[in-house]
């Protein structure tokens, strides 16, 4: 039984920040951040840009580019980040009012930047496994460039972090885009080595803390991790990619796009190179910077607009998240 991918949405906010900016605020060289970053601006929220709006305005574009009803739509996943209009809040039922997913039901998952990947297995198991679910939305958004310090360097790796939308509207017996088999991997040994470190029980949120700007993101093992991650990362990474092209029939051969999250330039050659792709079988979102786990929506929807997606095509989708998590999602792009 085919689940296919109906269509895309995406919502970027109109401020941003430019490589410049990110350089002055950091004290870190522009040549740094552009060449090496890979960042040359990236969106940032402006005013009314907050985290679920962003992805319900996202919704709302792929309910129009996939001309479809929101009163079809069965149930409604939240894909986007915790940190939202409100604490302990459930946006996959806001998004379903604003939308007009009357007759849908929601809920909301996390997997910090690898909860797209996660969200379509999901969203195809229950698809299969339950015979009242046709249409399923999934949609969110994220700005955790909020948590950012500049001036911290243990977490220049996170500069890059930006703010935006996205959606994708999956359907059952569609047999376009076919979504095939996903796989993932988790490694719990990095699960405390990024957090913020208040706010939480542990350390409650005090003014003391606010004014101190200790709800930042931090590193708390900043070299530990970095040995860690150099051991494990780019491998893991690899491995899922690998995983889901076998689990779908297909080998890192069959590639013909790679919508694949931002990160430092070097990082991104690498995966290319070690999969056989060129530059052109990719999009390097150096304009967008890491919007977390939109980046592979929004890779896959500059794709289809840029032209680089024909019909039979194989494009993975992959991610790698704080905590650790690394996923990867196959689809046969166009129609049987």
């Amino acid at each position: 039984m085919p689940i296919g991918i109906v269509s895309t949405g995406v919502y970027i906010p109109s401020h941003s920040m430019s490589a410049e900016e990110i350089a002055a605020a950091s004290n870190v060289p522009l040549h740094v951040v552009k060449d090496k970053m890979g960042i040359t601006k990236k969106p940032i929220p402006g005013p009314n840009d907050h985290t679920v709006q962003m992805g319900i305005w996202a919704a709302q574009d792929a309910l129009k580019r996939g001309q479809v009803d929101p009163k079809s739509i069965d149930c409604v996943i939240y894909i986007g980040e915790e940190h939202k209009e409100y604490p302990l809040w459930t946006a996959a039922i806001k998004t379903q009012e604003e939308i007009g997913a009357y007759h849908a039901w929601g809920f909301d998952i996390a997997l910090r930047c690898g909860t797209t990947i996660l969200a379509l297995k999901l969203a195809k198991s229950l698809m299969l496994s339950d015979d009242s679910i046709e249409t399923v939305l999934l949609a969110g958004g994220y700005r955790n460039s909020d948590f950012i310090d500049y001036t911290n360097e243990s977490t220049r790796f996170m500069f890059n972090l930006g703010a935006g939308g996205a959606a994708m509207i999956l359907k059952k017996n569609h047999d376009v885009n076919a979504l095939l088999e996903s796989d993932l991997m988790t490694d719990g040994s990095f699960s405390e080595d990024v957090v913020v470190p208040v706010g939480g029980t542990k350390t409650p949120l005090t003014q003391e803390l606010l004014m101190s700007g200790a709800y930042k993101l931090d590193v708390l093992d900043p070299e530990g991790m970095k040995k860690r991650l150099e051991q494990k990362s780019m491998q893991n990474f690899l491995k899922v990619i690998r995983h889901s092209l076998s689990k779908s029939g297909f080998t890192e051969h069959d590639i013909s796009f790679l919508a694949i999250l931002h990160m430092k330039k070097s990082a991104h050659n690498y995966v290319l190179n070690e999969l056989g792709l060129s530059e052109d079988q990719s999009i390097y979102l150096h304009e967008y910077g890491h919007i977390g786990q939109m980046d592979q929506i929004i890779s896959l929807q500059l794709a289809e607009q840029q032209g680089k997606l024909k019909k039979g095509d194989i494009v993975v989708l992959v991610s790698a998240g704080i905590g650790y998590a690394w996923g990867a999602t196959t689809i046969k792009w166009g129609s049987e």
